[in-house]
């Protein structure tokens, strides 16, 4: 069963249904959403590690990740940027692309750091566990989701079937 299923849209057209980069955007952008108004129970405070001090920035946390008011922004950021993308399967793969080169260079920061990303939000090692699957599920959606070439086969028979008619029509006459 493929998440991309053909119908017809009120003029006639072949719609294609919601490609896998789509379904990802989907789901993810709105669990990030909620993973940052939640986080905001957890720990509210926009704390910084402002003046260098490595222990300036601590989280509260949030199941098991550590979360401040800025790592919880950042999710909500990221949840709506995801959302932008369930509008078409071409901004779809482009948001993946930019969601996930995010997410992979905070992985990297974070494993390197390992205490906060650019002393703005605090991270532990749940953290960069999420972050790293994130960052490469979304690469590899965007990298296998297939609607440009389905769409090119799609339009590809559909001009090939308009050609076809078009002699078939004058042919008669």
């Amino acid at each position: 069963m493929t998440t991309e299923t053909a119908r017809d849209d009120d003029s006639g057209r072949r719609q294609e249904g919601r490609s896998l980069a789509q379904w990802f955007c989907l789901l993810v952008g709105p669990t990030l959403i909620l993973v940052g108004l939640l986080g905001f129970l957890a720990e509210s405070r926009f704390d910084t590690a402002a003046g260098g001090d490595p222990g300036a920035l601590d989280g509260h946390d949030f199941i098991i990740f550590e979360v401040n008011g800025w790592h919880n922004v950042v999710h909500i950021a990221t949840g709506l940027l995801l959302l932008l993308g369930v509008a078409r399967h071409a901004l779809a793969k482009t948001v993946l692309i930019v969601f996930g080169v995010a997410y992979a260079a905070v992985s990297v920061i974070g494993l390197i750091d390992g205490k906060d990303v650019f002393g703005l939000f605090p991270i532990d090692r749940a953290d960069n566990v999420l972050h790293i699957v994130l960052a490469a599920l979304a690469l590899l959606v965007a990298s296998v989701s297939t609607r440009d070439r389905a769409d090119a086969r799609v339009r590809s028979t559909g001009d090939r079937r308009r050609a076809s008619a078009v002699r078939a029509e004058s042919s008669v006459r």
